[in-house]
């Protein structure tokens, strides 16, 4: 089995739920030689620098993260994109170290497509930013200050995607609105959602 990583080995230790299916999963990222390291706090496993898998505890259960999880076929139907506007991820939950060891075989065999996707060059064709339709609240705000416009259009497009599916989010008009208003200022200074 490759060497631990040091950072990751404590993060284990330190894990408050799914201890045991987490190193279930570590052992078999692993047997499949990927590098272990702690990226966005998860322990994510990468082929020549490139991420392929990430370990993500949640409250409910645990999940494996595919990178590219798109790109791979899944003839086992295990694969589901975590959130409706995800367009690269893809994971498999597991509540039980028994259903872990039941899919070991299946699990290798997509790391070892997702090592052989990365070794292609693929990418995932993302949607690009003028595909997602923009709230109606924030198109108004666009219009009828040239500035903002021009603040959103400098925006990086995943940056510009960030705020789109923000803003969509809400239900109500009121809300949208209100999101729109509190993110002005982040806009204007050309930082991101989340910067």
């Amino acid at each position: 089995m490759p060497k631990t990583n040091p950072t990751v080995d404590v993060y284990f230790r330190t894990a408050k739920k799914w201890q045991e299916e987490l190193h279930k999963l570590r052992r078999i990222i692993l047997a499949c030689q990927l590098t272990e390291e702690l990226k966005w706090g998860k322990p994510s496993y990468t082929f020549q620098k490139s991420n392929i898998v990430i370990i993500i505890p949640l409250k409910e259960c645990c999940a494996l993260m595919f990178c590219k999880g798109a790109l791979l076929n899944d003839p086992n139907g295990v694969l589901v994109k975590p959130g409706e506007n995800t367009q690269a991820g893809r994971w498999i939950k597991f509540t039980s170290v028994r259903e872990i060891a039941e899919m070991e075989t299946i699990l290798k065999a997509y790391i070892y497509e997702a090592i052989e996707v990365e070794k292609a060059g693929l990418e995932v064709k993302f949607k690009d930013t003028s595909e997602f339709r923009i709230p109606e609240e924030f198109q108004k705000k666009l219009d009828e200050i040239p500035t903002l416009k021009t603040a959103f259009d400098a925006l990086t497009p995943g940056r510009q995607r960030a705020y789109i599916l923000y803003f969509s989010a809400a239900k109500q008009s009121k809300t949208r609105e209100s999101r729109v208003e509190k993110c002005m200022p982040q806009i204007f200074t050309g930082k991101g959602l989340n910067d």
